[in-house]
């Protein structure tokens, strides 16, 4: 055989090689790796692969570099075989090579600042004032000659659609809405109506309609400005005051869209009864809302991963005075707890299993699967019920998240909001400018108006 044939076997023996050595599981787990990983000062990137049982013939021939401009960031942990300890904030570049020069892995470690917050469990009254309002539903409207119609609708008002002014007055209440349209309906003459329709801002005219049944102007919609339940704080920060609550964001139980508010507040509540989840039937707490000047924050964000604002005074735990958080990386599949009120104002602790982490999930705000497997709890309530959303989720020590969702065919399992996400939320808050714009079970509503 000659050289090129030697040659030519060389390559097609080494490919094979490194093919097969590809499919070994001690290959997979460094493709397994996280190519991106968020860890707090004081924590360790365990990178000892003793999980993996990758040999220490193996582990020899690997090397690890970090980039030289920001090698302070991480540390190396003499104490432990390649372990990586969190020196200070800032973004460090890894790479993992074989022999010195056959990349494995690239991987790219943030290091933030340890953040301790005091965890929640509190149950809380939650009030939300819309901005103007709402429209849920449409009604036909029959006037004395029995002509029935529906104005709005043929108008091109749709449910889901928030009214804000009528004929350039800004509205703030179902009741001012119901007055304006039957006083200018007096005048014969339609009405100008500008509306949000999918986040756009739109003009209608709508002629009014006097009604044969309550003999006022209407124009067939019904409208609500008020939405109001019980949810769970889930954590409070004391440096600033802030806090975050329910995990998920508040819809409206008819359009079953997110509501735009204008204003609200959550208040003190006490649980005066459960009514247990089972299969196909979501369970819920029944709660009462306690006046308590002590006891009471605004409402100044509505978003996927909650509800965000400042409590006026410090909240405590009497459980975890304070916990440090923890970030997807850190979490594992295993035991954890939540904390949460079924009597009174009681918090306590009670086991749960997370079975999944789904941290590509943020979209959705599902970052983790859940299971309770507390007896106690599964007695009382069947598992996961409405008015538990926000109770914190955690784990080793750490806040690791928010319960979120119910399994609707299996009220022992749901999903949680990770606490990050939830976080990333709360620090774009500034008392001073406001919310900076980034990009479930719904809480009961009343005040519904006939218009």
């Amino acid at each position: 055989m000659d050289v090129k044939g030697y040659r030519k076997l060389t390559g097609i023996v080494l490919a094979c090689l490194i093919v097969i050595f590809s499919c070994t599981p001690q290959m997979r787990y460094f493709y397994s790796l996280p190519t991106y990983q968020k860890i707090t000062v004081g924590d360790y990137l365990d990178l000892s692969f003793e999980k993996a049982q990758i040999s220490k013939t193996i582990q020899n021939t690997l090397k690890l570099n970090i980039d030289g401009e920001k090698q302070n960031i991480l540390r190396v942990d003499k104490s432990k075989i390649n372990a990586l300890v969190a020196a200070k904030p800032g973004v460090a570049n890894l790479q993992l090579k074989l022999f010195g020069f056959i990349p494995l892995k690239t991987m790219q470690v943030e290091v933030v600042p340890s953040v301790k917050l005091v965890p929640g469990g509190h149950s809380v009254g939650v009030m939300l004032h819309s901005e103007g309002v709402l429209v849920v539903g449409q009604s036909i409207v029959e006037d004395a000659e029995g002509n029935k119609s529906n104005p709005a609708k043929e108008a091109g008002i749709e449910v889901g659609d928030i009214i804000l002014k009528i004929n350039d007055k800004t509205v703030v209440n179902d009741e001012q809405v119901a007055r304006l349209v039957n006083d200018y309906g007096k005048t014969k003459k339609p009405l100008k109506v500008l509306i949000k329709h999918n986040k756009r801002i739109e003009v209608k005219y709508v002629k009014p309609v006097l009604c044969k049944e309550t003999s006022r102007y209407r124009i067939g919609l019904y409208i609500r400005d008020t939405a109001a339940g019980v949810g769970t704080i889930t954590f409070y920060d004391p440096k600033t005051g802030r806090y975050g609550a329910l995990g998920h964001i508040i819809t409206d139980v008819d359009t079953k869209k997110p509501i735009d508010i204008a204003n609200g507040k959550v208040v003190r509540a006490g649980i005066q009864g459960i009514q247990p989840g089972r299969c196909g039937q979501p369970g819920e707490k029944i709660g009462m809302f306690i006046e308590d000047k002590d006891f009471e924050g605004n409402i100044k964000k509505n978003c996927r991963f909650g509800i965000f604002g400042i409590l006026k005074k410090p909240l405590q735990n009497p459980i975890y005075p304070e916990l440090p958080v923890a970030y997807s990386d850190q979490i594992n599949t295993g035991p954890a707890e939540i904390l949460t009120v079924l009597d009174g104002e009681k918090i306590n602790k009670y086991k749960i299993e997370i079975e999944k982490i789904l941290p590509e999930q943020r979209s959705s705000g599902k970052g983790m699967v859940i299971h309770i497997t507390d007896p106690r709890l599964l007695r009382r309530t069947g598992g996961i019920i409405q008015g538990m959303s926000g109770s914190p989720i955690i784990q080793n020590g750490r806040i690791i998240g928010a319960v979120t969702h119910v399994f609707i065919n299996d009220p022992a399992k749901g999903y949680g909001c990770l606490i990050e996400w939830m976080l990333d939320e709360c620090n774009s808050f500034n008392p001073k400018i406001g919310w900076r714009a980034k990009s479930s079970p719904p809480l009961c509503f009343f005040s519904t108006c006939l218009l």
